[in-house]
């Protein structure tokens, strides 16, 4: 996939997770660099960025580190398969 294609498919990823927070009522914010930061109930915070050179989605969190990948039809995490959005609804519930 081209740069073009990776920034249009991530930007769409990230304004879903956004949505999806905004319907939850979690607090989030976005900060430098169009970085976004999921501020939870417990104190803890999740970050989740675009990796342009690596063409990935990074999310840091309490539990671990994780790189999603696109599949060609989601972004999956590079490592256990999971995918993106369920993993931030399991990290960020409601």
């Amino acid at each position: 996939m081209d740069e073009r294609e990776y920034q249009q498919l991530a930007d769409a990823a990230l304004a879903k997770i956004e949505a999806r927070l905004e319907t939850a009522d979690v607090d989030f914010e976005i900060v430098a660099g169009g970085i976004l930061r999921i501020d939870l109930d417990d104190g803890s915070q999740i970050i989740v960025n675009k990796q342009s050179a690596a063409q990935e989605i990074w999310v840091a969190a309490r539990s671990g580190g994780f790189h999603y990948r696109w599949n060609g039809g989601a972004w999956l995490d590079t490592r256990g398969g999971e995918e993106l959005h369920a993993a931030i609804a399991r990290l960020a519930p409601p």
